[in-house]
């Protein structure tokens, strides 16, 4: 049982943290508590009862993977990488996601989102508050990008559920990294951490293998983000139950106790057109493309308004006193049509100013612009990956990234994203959900920069290209799996002919503007809920 030390005991009352020295690191030996272990010393003692069903077949029989999941059963207990359900929290219904580290690192996999999702939705259409406790290293490397995706379709879910007014509380356990953190890590109402958890964006095993040194230290703890204002509280396994319950009485209100809806979402929608409007056939390897993207000479957003746009106005920073590098806002017209435009901006990025926190709270600005003057927004993916510091992580990465992909996914407006060139990580996969996905022909999406993945899997990045082919990150693979509705040509290279390509470009987004203008929103809106709730199914 913890006692508060003697500084803390006259401390606010509504601070609630402790230091690792305190209680221990959660990482040491014995020290991680396994999800069901979790579930047993927070909620009530009666009335649990599990949601989950067989998850999804996602490994051929006889490969490695398939092996692989068969002893993370046998060594964790359970079957995947959550457990999902409904219990008493202090004699109130509410439902858990729970994270089980030994199950794979708790890493996201279609199944594992699939069955998130499912608890999510349930618990929505129940009208239950909802508790997440998460603990992962995040996307399941041997799925690629079709699982990396799935972040957008848990995004989706929570914030339907927020949407719905019910409560979403977050308890961030050791570790929560990459896009889990990025995503339904970062939504809650009210946010604890476990202590001395380490918590971030980038993974320090990651940044160690791209950049030869260890990420400094202190930066991603617990007590760092509580310090920061990037977490509620800090607050132990034990505590966390009355802690939760006291905030789901004042969060809850007079919402009621027995579980009935408050709401009756729509969990179903028209099915969208996925048919492409332009499949220029695969050309190259995922490695050709990823080189061709990366040459100096490739346009970027600059390029796209100079060539393809008019009346275009460029708007500056966050409207709060903060700029925001890496990231372009503007207002154009493609056509006869006047959008918002919130791009990744290619030569900022290289020449030094990478996109961070402040650059996401940019396109949030353009994000709510756009909502609130009923102008289309157009979106523009085309970036290395975001800053890697300690600044950004203290500064709300993870989280802007998350509120980034909430708000793209819920925004009234009619959307449009093109990916231009690179599209690396979280920050790419922010400006990525719309209701009309555009990419380069030479455009890729990974969850991780080629190299870094083959530090994870292979434990070096020498192996870079073939694991980029096995991901699928190629625009051909994301086209072909429902990420993306339509190819733009490149002949051959976007480098090689920038404004030819500009112009291409500009009229799949006027085409595409045009077709979602004729589609009355409810529909609109309906076909995007649809299209991200089933991805990768």
């Amino acid at each position: 049982m913890f006692v508060e030390s003697g500084a803390q005991q006259n401390a606010d009352p509504l601070v609630r943290t402790r230091t690792a020295l305190e209680v221990g690191m959660p990482g040491s030996p014995g020290g991680r508590v396994g999800a069901r272990e979790l579930l047993h010393r927070v909620l009530d003692g009666p009335g649990r009862r599990s949601w989950d069903t067989e998850p999804l077949a996602v490994a051929e029989p006889g490969t490695a993977y398939a092996r692989e999941l068969a002893a993370a059963r046998e060594r964790s207990g359970c079957d995947e990488a959550v457990i999902t359900g409904e219990g008493l929290l202090r004699g109130r219904r509410v439902a858990y996601v729970v994270s089980e580290f030994g199950f794979l690192a708790g890493s996201i996999g279609l199944a594992t989102a699939e069955r998130i999702v499912a608890a999510v939705e349930r618990a929505t259409a129940e009208g239950l508050p909802l508790v997440a406790a998460p603990a992962s290293g995040g996307t399941r490397m041997q799925e690629g990008t079709v699982a990396f995706a799935q972040m957008a379709r848990i995004t989706a879910a929570v914030t339907r559920h927020r949407a719905a007014g019910l409560p979403y509380l977050v308890h961030l356990r050791h570790p929560t990294t990459g896009g889990v953190f990025a995503s339904w890590g970062s939504l809650g109402h009210l946010t604890a951490a476990e202590p001395g958890a380490l918590i971030g964006f980038l993974g320090p095993r990651v940044y160690e293998g791209l950049y030869g040194e260890p990420f400094p230290e202190g930066v991603q703890v617990a007590e760092n983000l509580f310090a920061k204002g990037l977490v509620d509280a800090v607050v132990g396994i034990d505590e966390l139950g009355g802690i939760a319950a006291e905030a789901l009485d004042v969060l809850c209100g007079s919402a009621a106790h027995d579980g009935r809806s408050v709401i009756s979402p729509r969990l179903a929608g028209p099915e969208p057109d996925r048919r492409p409007r332009s499949a220029p056939a695969a050309e190259g390897t995922a490695w050709e493309s990823i080189e061709r993207s990366r040459r100096d000479g490739r346009p970027g957003v600059r390029e796209l308004l100079r060539y393809g746009a008019d009346r275009v106005t460029p708007m500056s920073g966050t409207g709060q006193g903060e700029a925001g590098p890496g990231l372009l806002l503007a207002l154009a017209r493609f056509g006869g049509t006047p959008c918002v435009v919130v791009g990744q901006d290619r030569r900022s990025q290289r020449e030094g100013r990478p996109l961070g926190p402040a650059g996401l709270r940019v396109a949030r600005r353009g994000m709510g612009l756009a909502a609130e003057l009923g102008l289309p927004l157009v979106t523009v993916v085309d970036t290395p990956g975001a800053v890697l510091s300690a600044e950004a992580e203290e500064g709300g990465l993870a989280g802007e990234i998350a509120r980034c992909l909430a708000d793209l996914i819920t925004v009234s407006a009619p959307t449009v994203c093109l990916l231009m060139g690179e599209g690396t990580g979280g920050a790419a996969l922010a400006l990525l959900p719309a209701d009309r996905v555009l990419a380069a022909r030479h455009a890729w999406l990974a969850p991780l920069p080629p190299e870094g993945a083959s530090v994870i899997v292979h434990r070096t990045p020498a192996r870079a290209a073939e694991l980029a082919e096995a991901q699928g990150v190629r625009s051909a693979d994301l086209l072909r799996n429902g990420l993306v509705d339509e190819l733009v040509d490149e002949r051959p290279d976007a480098a090689d002919e920038p404004e030819a390509f500009c112009r291409r470009a500009a009229g799949a987004v006027e085409r595409a503007l045009a077709e979602l203008a004729g589609l009355p929103s409810a529909d609109r809106l309906a076909a995007r809920d649809h299209r991200y709730r089933t991805l990768g199914r």
